[in-house]
């Protein structure tokens, strides 16, 4: 029904979990006109390793209120997931409207070493690898296949950053061209800055409804037509990192490669590493009329455990809007692109077109939508 996120930066010094939450929480329930008494699930997403202390998240929870209760959860993930909870929620029929949140404040400490925390903790976390050298090995492992080379990933930075120049919440808005990128020294070979996503601190937050609620709150729904998620082995020594194979069954069972269904017109792929967009692409089996991270993606600003919920917020936001009529969102969790979910979501024509009623083929999109 709705997506608001902060605007992302590099410290949001000064600010609790909660504080920069609250804006954010209050601009999506206004944009329904709902309020926390008639929301009927509330889930929310982030990691304790970030915040470096137990059950942060029930601080966060100030900025959905304490009066009225609500029924309340919360996942240990990216928000992706926690809109996965809700949406499932609402599919059993328990809730007909959930608010999904979740936050990210990494400049709290050495990101790239409190990552370490999501490897095998008894074979490869001891050895602490951060997330720019493990990047970097399949980053290595693309080149090395002959799938991708520097100067395609130095378009792939230089296109995301300045598409979100059009992106008021982006941290990151502009880049050189890719000439100018591959003149830079390397940070950890053969990965430099422009590889890197930015440190960043951020929230955001998504309002969903089922079926007539939906129709009542929005002109326009942006219906999620599918959505799965799959994980793969956490061993880097039992998989191909060139390739996502969970990415791949995750949008099979999502609907994504349906026949007779359309090509999505939009992709808003959560890939924090400039190797990984090339990763995903092949996967969701992208063409060239696919318009990928018009936002500007994980390149452009980076809040862990919310760019995942940022991606679908992102691509269903347009189809809000009316800019695009079927798109594909993906948030990924883990190394190497370990645990990835995919979304697909369109727009209701029948029902949305101006001065029809939507008449039966309305009826039938109410019911599939339940």
């Amino acid at each position: 029904m709705a997506f608001a996120q902060s605007d992302h930066v590099r410290r949001a010094d000064g600010l609790s979990e909660a504080e920069m939450l609250l804006p954010v929480v209050r601009e999506v329930l206004d944009r329904t006109g709902l309020d926390t008494e008639r929301l009927g699930f509330v889930c929310s997403g982030s990691s304790d390793y970030l915040a470096g202390r137990p059950f942060s998240f029930t601080m966060a929870l100030d900025a959905v209120g304490a009066w009225p209760p609500v029924s309340e959860s919360h996942v240990e993930m990216d928000g992706a997931w926690a809109l996965y909870e809700a949406w499932v929620k609402l599919l059993t029929g328990e809730a007909d409207t959930a608010l999904v949140y979740s936050w990210g404040k990494s400049s709290g400490g050495d990101l790239p070493e409190v990552l370490t925390r999501t490897l095998d903790p008894y074979y490869l976390a001891p050895l602490w690898p951060d997330s720019v050298a493990v990047a970097g090995l399949q980053t290595r492992a693309l080149l090395d296949a002959g799938i991708t080379d520097e100067r395609e990933l130095a378009g792939v930075a230089a296109r995301s950053r300045n598409a979100a120049a059009a992106n008021p919440r982006a941290q990151l808005r502009s880049s050189p061209p890719p000439e100018e990128l591959l003149a830079d020294d390397y940070l950890a070979e053969p990965l430099r800055r422009h590889d890197l996503p930015p440190v960043t601190d951020g929230a955001a937050a998504v309002v969903l409804a089922a079926g007539d609620t939906a129709r009542e709150l929005c002109a326009r729904p942006a219906w999620i037509r599918g959505m799965d998620h799959r994980i793969e082995a956490h061993s880097p020594g039992v998989r191909d990192l060139t390739d996502s194979p969970s990415t791949r069954l995750a949008a099979e069972r999502a609907g994504l490669f349906d026949e007779g269904a359309p090509a999505p017109d939009t992709a808003e792929l959560h890939a924090p590493f400039t190797a990984q967009e090339v990763i995903l692409r092949r996967a969701l089996r992208l063409g060239e009329d696919t318009v990928v991270n018009p936002s500007g993606g994980a390149l452009a600003a980076n809040p862990v455990m919310a760019a995942g919920l940022i991606r679908i917020g992102e691509a269903a936001d347009r189809v809000l809007r009316g800019t695009s009529r079927r798109a594909v969102a993906h948030a990924t969790s883990g190394p190497w692109l370990q645990h990835n979910l995919v979304a697909v979501v369109e727009a209701d024509e029948a029902a949305s077109a101006p001065g029809t009623d939507g008449g039966a083929d309305a009826a039938q999109a109410r019911e599939e939508s339940r």
